[in-house]
């Protein structure tokens, strides 16, 4: 079977490029060449660069897998994406990005991109945890194993904040202009943190380049939403029956997607409204919708789908006792909400039922149940602060927080940052009895609000006992 590549003939019916893919030179850096990614910000680029062509390919980097760059060269940076719902499946072939780098194996390449004035943005989706954030303090994690390498080695950097340190650093001393570093992960006021984490570092090594920083790069947050589950086998069969070739990096996403971007770039950028993106001057409405609405109905679907033994977020959904405690949830999320311009939250709320219920979508609940404690202090436990102060009993959160507690306690595994701290917990807690307490105690974990409302952390209590 022939392989997707720069020669294959496509039909007439499968969407494809409609530019010249052999004119096309690099804009952008992106980090972090998953799934997401290439269903999603590539996707949007795919449609500037068809309603307005310019110089906006993208150099696709991944931190950790050498694989997937290989497999994105030998398919000439090709790749399809299969949007699947109930009315049934479509496909697109992606042309916006030319070229694939794996930062440990070419690191120096990827660091003469950062620094190659033809790059003017630099986007971002390689996971809360990989950013290295102090869970107390929300700065640089000095024992962070990436960070502290790349404090004391600065030139020759693991994480994404070294390489967007070091790619800066070498553009000042070139005297040239910086680029926008565009975050796209899960993280509330996401350009922000990446900001603070930059200039951080930075003045570890240079305060003159920290001050630089501070006063030329821009940092724009983003909010982006598609449900983008991992590729399988059945994945690239499918492509294949679509397409008429193998595709080994075809993925299959939700045909819903969303990406809302703060205005606020140092020079040039796509037309990516093109694609659907919108671009406002305030962000956080749109991303605390998400992040308390999507993400964190999404975190207590996999862990009661862990709990029930539901390998998919459909079959979760396919309950109608777990249908009812989503809701609840968003109910309780959407209180803590200020008005999002432009959106009927009561039309979000329903939308999203129907997208996590979607029968075409496998996502499986253990992917999304990794990370807790990365994930749930701003999808779970601040809503919880918020609703507390305005005079609810935040009972939602504190079922969710249960919820999660008791997967840790049942799990045979935790793929989490903090793993050794949560199953240390678990253990205490075993010993001696109290279900919570160990949790509540763990630094930058809980907010000090919560940490000190003995009555929520009672009803947490109450509900876990319930659960177990």
């Amino acid at each position: 079977m022939e392989r997707l590549s720069a020669r294959t003939q496509l039909h007439d019916l499968i969407e494809s490029p409609s530019y010249d893919r052999q004119a096309l030179k690099p804009g952008i850096v992106h980090i972090g060449l998953g799934a997401f990614h290439r269903a999603h910000q590539a996707i949007y680029t795919d449609a500037a660069l068809a309603h307005a062509f310019g110089s906006w390919g993208i150099v696709g980097v991944s931190l950790r897998s050498m694989e997937i760059a290989q497999d994105m060269r030998a398919q000439n940076c090709l790749y399809s994406v299969v949007a699947r719902d109930r009315s049934g499946d479509s496909v697109r072939v992606v042309g916006s990005i030319v070229e694939a780098l794996a930062a440990n194996e070419d690191g120096k390449t990827v660091l003469a991109r950062l620094a190659d004035p033809a790059i003017h943005i630099v986007t971002l989706t390689v996971s809360e945890k990989a950013y290295g954030i102090d869970p107390v303090n929300g700065g640089l994690d000095h024992a962070h194993p990436a960070i502290a390498h790349d404090l004391k080695s600065p030139i020759s950097p693991v994480s994404v904040v070294g390489y967007l340190t070091e790619g800066l650093a070498r553009r000042r001393a070139a005297g040239l202009p910086p680029f926008t570093v565009l975050c796209c992960d899960n993280l509330p006021s996401n350009g922000r943190i990446v900001r603070r984490l930059v200039i951080e570092m930075a003045a570890a090594r240079d305060p003159a380049l920290a001050e630089w920083i501070s006063e030329t790069v821009s940092f724009p947050c983003s909010m982006v939403d598609r449900i983008v589950p991992a590729a399988t086998a059945e994945t690239r069969v499918r492509a294949e029956k679509l397409l008429g070739v193998e595709d080994r990096l075809s993925i299959e996403a939700e045909t819903f997607s969303q990406w809302v971007i703060e205005d606020d770039f140092v020079g040039e950028r796509p037309a990516w409204e093109a694609g659907g993106a919108l671009f406002v001057e305030n962000v956080e409405p749109y991303e605390k919708m998400k992040l308390r609405l999507l993400n964190g109905s999404h975190s207590l679907i996999a862990y009661l789908g862990q709990l029930q033994k539901l390998e998919f977020v459909r079959d979760v959904m396919a309950v109608p006792e777990n249908v009812a405690l989503v809701r609840r949830h968003m109910q309780a999320a959407v209180r803590t909400l200020d008005p999002v311009p432009g959106i009927d939250l009561a039309h979000y709320m329903d939308q999203l039922v129907e997208r996590f219920a979607n029968p075409a979508i496998a996502h499986r609940t253990q992917q999304i149940a990794m990370d807790g404690s990365q994930k749930l202090p701003q999808r779970l436990f601040q809503p919880a602060v918020d609703a507390l102060s305005g005079g609810e009993d935040a009972a939602e959160f504190a079922f969710a927080t249960a919820v999660w507690i008791a997967y840790l306690k049942q799990a045979e595994t935790v793929d989490d940052p903090r793993a050794k701290e949560l199953l240390k917990a678990v253990a205490e807690e075993m010993a001696a009895g109290d279900e919570t307490v160990s949790f509540f105690a763990m630094p930058g974990l809980f907010p000090s609000e919560l940490q000190a409302n003995r009555a929520w952390r009672e009803q947490v209590k109450s509900l876990l006992k319930s659960l177990q």
